[in-house]
């Protein structure tokens, strides 16, 4: 889509006919992910189970044109040698899921010399946390289990990877905390993170790896050094429970998401409060009055980081330009849960109460030289450091998004 259009549906995945499950099994899509590379889509699609369908979808599902297009997900056979869908049984309600980026050179040696059973060690891989506080761990081209993390106590809600490839990840979970664990020493548990007073919802790495957001059922969210994993600081601004969170691809910003209806665009390194994106009710027909109706549930960074795309309990996908107070795009979308964008856009994948996944087009835009600039250079300077060049003003405030 170009900016300004609304969001079209590609396609919409649903699950099939579900056998007898037990009264523990749940129909909701938590989470949608997509591989780091853009080769993979994870869908919880309920009742215990995780659909690995290799991306793009295949042809037919998406006509030409665009048209909305919808299929029940069924076992397709691809092309001889091609990736083929897969479904992993995870046994326990499916809530978090995370990709791997490819592992590093060292990180296979390391991890073929702790899995010498596992035939391809350069594997992508993907976490999935469970209802029980358990973590799965699995490769993706095989469908193999290779590990399982236990320690938390209670469902593990959200996942997320370092990007760095070091096979860091960093979990989140009902029983009020965070975990660290490494995959490279067998899935070692190195740290817990404790200190939220509710359940935790989301957890984000910044993509230089310096930092990690966590948001609980609390007004705060709390920023972590993924150096000392310590506490840097609390930031205060909504005014109800925190949901979501997000950081822009050069990690300069960050973004959280509240059943206040509000998003809020922080400077993760000074804790500056720079923006404020309001969820108002679109149909006239809805009562105003009733603040949980626009209630966020999920928020997320295009990958070029010029937007975002905000799923709320109004029944609508929302497509927000960067310097924008409101939103340029809607779409319509029922029981919306949770959102991701694909790693190279143009796409948004957004996953429902009802276990269905929908595809939407995305804005494509061609990044203007300045905020390409400003991205490789914020992508290794903190703010502090942009203010101690000796450079005009004028610049310092747009590398630190102090012009809107």
């Amino acid at each position: 889509m170009e900016a300004g259009e609304e969001p079209l549906l590609l396609a919409e995945l649903k699950p099939g006919r579900p056998h007898q499950f037990d009264w523990k099994s749940s129909c909701e899509t938590w989470s949608v992910a997509f591989s780091p590379d853009g080769s993979w889509f994870a869908w919880s699609q309920g009742h215990c189970i995780v659909k690995l369908i290799p991306w793009p979808l295949e042809e037919q599902f998406i006509p030409k044109g665009f048209e909305a297009k919808s299929r029940s997900s069924k076992n397709e056979t691809k092309g001889r040698g091609s990736p083929k869908e897969k479904t992993l049984d995870c046994g326990q309600i499916v809530w978090g899921l995370a990709f791997s980026p490819w592992p590093s050179p060292p990180s296979r040696k390391l991890w073929a010399r702790h899995h010498p059973q596992v035939p391809d060690v350069s594997c992508l891989i993907l976490a999935t946390g469970l209802n029980d506080g358990q973590i799965k761990i699995w490769e993706v081209q095989t469908g193999l289990l290779l590990l399982n993390l236990s320690g938390h106590q209670d469902v593990v809600r959200d996942l997320s990877f370092t990007p760095s490839g070091s096979l860091i990840l960093v979990s989140a979970s009902r029983d009020k905390t965070l975990r660290i664990w490494d995959l490279n020493k067998h899935g070692k548990q190195i740290q817990v993170l404790s200190g939220h007073l509710q359940w935790v919802y989301c957890c984000s790495i910044s993509p230089d790896c310096s930092m990690l957001c966590s948001a609980a059922g609390e007004k705060s969210v709390f920023l972590w050094s993924m150096r000392s994993y310590t506490l840097i600081r609390k930031l205060e601004g909504h005014q109800s429970s925190v949901v979501s969170c997000d950081f822009s691809p050069d990690s300069a910003l960050l973004v959280t998401a509240s059943y206040d209806t509000n998003v809020i665009m922080w400077d993760p390194y000074t804790g500056e409060r720079l923006r404020s994106l309001r969820h108002t009710q679109v149909d006239p027909g809805m009562d105003d009055s009733d603040v949980h109706i626009s209630s966020l549930r999920s928020v997320c960074f295009s990958p070029e980081g010029l937007y975002l795309a905000t799923v709320a309990d109004d029944r609508l996908l929302r497509i927000w330009a960067l310097e924008l107070k409101t939103p340029i795009a809607f779409a319509p979308m029922t029981n919306g849960l949770c959102c991701t964008f694909f790693p190279h856009g143009g796409v948004i994948a957004t996953g429902t109460r009802d276990g269905h996944v929908q595809f939407w087009t995305a804005p494509r835009v061609l990044s203007s030289l300045k905020h390409l600039c400003r991205k490789a250079l914020r992508s290794f300077l903190t703010t502090y450091q942009v203010l101690a060049l000796p450079i005009p003003k004028k610049m310092k405030e747009f590398l630190t998004y102090r012009t809107f």
